[in-house]
């Protein structure tokens, strides 16, 4: 049987290309997004592609506690274990402290910081008691530095990186690997529109491949922070 994987967010950007990467190392996958339509696209897409995985999918959004509710009950309904986890879910909504819309904070923490601390803490005791098991949180760059037009977004991107340490200290007894993703601007939906070139971004690719080579070192080792950046530089 195949080793599994749970990706949030999968139908787009850095989760559908860590979808694709693990299923060509032979995982099975189970995954969620919030459009119904974009999941039925990605298991067309990806069911030729990759034969001998399976993936998964149930429409849900990570943000409201019910439907996340529902998606571990949908993970656990498989009688599988997950080997790994990766919190792919997110928003980036700009904006500045000051003059952010009202309900900004609140939808920003409930969908990048309180998905990946409910939905670990569903997935983890099989880790723990397996004592073996890799979570990946994405965080962002914006965890580690301010920029002006990031309002909640950073305050919700601090707090996750500051999840992914207390969860590293944690799970040492149990041997189960976290790491935390910090990749700078990434070519995904967010910055759909722009008139910046291609090279001015990471590619979705980079930061699938740099989480599946994490993944595949000896049990002895652990990366506890992948920090990538586009070689040009940040983007403000």
């Amino acid at each position: 049987m195949n080793p599994l994987v749970v990706v949030t967010g999968g139908t787009k950007g850095i989760g559908r290309a860590a979808i694709e990467r693990f299923m060509s190392g032979g995982f099975d996958v189970i995954t969620c997004a919030r459009n119904p339509n974009d999941l039925l696209d990605l298991q067309s897409d990806l069911k030729s592609q990759f034969p001998y995985s399976e993936l998964h999918c149930f429409p849900a959004d990570l943000s409201i506690r019910k439907e996340l509710d529902a998606f571990l009950e949908f993970i656990k309904s498989k009688n599988r274990f997950p080997e790994v986890l990766i919190n792919n879910t997110g928003v980036f909504i700009p904006g500045q402290i000051h003059n952010e819309t009202e309900g900004t904070l609140e939808k920003t923490m409930e969908t990048n910081l309180y998905s990946a601390y409910h939905l670990t803490r569903g997935i983890i005791p099989a880790m723990m008691e397996n004592k073996k098991g890799h979570i990946f949180t994405i965080c962002s760059t914006a965890s580690i530095i301010a920029y002006p037009n990031g309002g909640s977004y950073c305050i919700s991107k601090f707090a996750l990186y500051g999840m992914t340490k207390v969860l590293r200290e944690e799970m040492k007894p149990y041997h189960v690997k976290v790491t935390a993703v910090l990749p700078g601007a990434t070519l995904t939906d967010s910055w759909k529109g722009t008139d910046l070139p291609e090279e001015r971004f990471i590619d979705v690719k980079d930061v699938s491949e740099a989480i599946w080579s994490t993944y595949s070192l000896s049990p002895r080792a652990v990366v506890e922070e992948i920090l990538i950046r586009p070689q040009l530089g940040d983007l403000d």
